[in-house]
């Protein structure tokens, strides 16, 4: 089961950049933690211009990752607390999956969950170090579209003890992955962007069926049957 979560967490990521919450964002995003114009950024396709995008798109997912650790820590250290409710845990979880799942799908949409809260950083320190604190303050609240899926990772990692650190890795790659890409492919960012809406709402379908499953304690059959039909040079 740990594999299939994995690939949840990774698949999560990806689904939190490409929000309609980030990805309309990102030119501004990149732009802020490099100091540089978003012009510039797409105009120069010089070694040193694509060395200083990447370098501070490094340090900003450090950032944001170290926040991802300390909540996934913080979430495993109170499942180690309770453990001997370990099962209401995981049906609580699942139910909240559910909820978040529908609520990216538009159907539950409570007004407290639609407001973004975000850390105000009025004042960033310069280079990497700005990048940095910068992703710390990306990360270090809520928002409509990356607060669930992010929240469902959580919760995920809470049903199962021990998996945090595998999980929070995945997540934050999954995110990583194409911010290092469109930082050579600015101008992409907007033909992924007509497909973000529907994207979220396939994510929220997955969410509920992740839901479902964990709470009728069904992952593990769901991992088994995908590892008899992976082809052995796959395994």
């Amino acid at each position: 089961m740990a594999d299939l979560n994995v690939g949840i967490a990774f698949a999560a990521g990806l689904a939190s950049f490409i929000s309609p919450c980030c990805l309309p964002l990102y030119p501004a995003y990149l732009s802020y933690i490099t100091g540089v114009s978003v012009n510039q950024i797409k105009t120069d396709t010089s070694r040193s211009m694509r060395y200083k995008t990447m370098s501070h798109t490094f340090f900003f997912i450090l950032g944001f990752s170290a926040v991802f650790f300390a909540l996934a820590y913080g979430t495993n250290v109170f499942t180690d607390v309770f453990r001997d409710y370990q099962d209401t845990i995981r049906k609580i979880s699942a139910i909240f999956i559910v909820l978040m799942g529908l609520f990216l799908m538009g159907i539950f949409q409570p007004q407290v969950l639609m407001k973004e809260r975000k850390m105000n950083l009025k004042w960033k320190p310069a280079g990497y170090l700005g990048s940095f604190v910068f992703g710390i303050g990306f990360s270090a609240g809520w928002s409509p579209c990356v607060g669930p899926i992010l929240g469902s990772i959580l919760l995920l990692a809470a049903s199962n003890p021990g998996t945090w650190a595998g999980l929070t890795a995945a997540y934050s790659l999954g995110f990583a992955v194409p911010f290092f890409a469109l930082a050579f492919f600015l101008g992409a960012a907007k033909g992924i962007l007509k497909y973000s809406n529907l994207l979220m709402k396939i994510g929220g379908v997955m969410m509920i069926l992740m839901g479902v499953l964990l709470f009728t304690d069904k992952m593990t059959q769901i991992t088994i049957w995908l590892q008899s039909i992976t082809p052995k040079w796959l395994g």
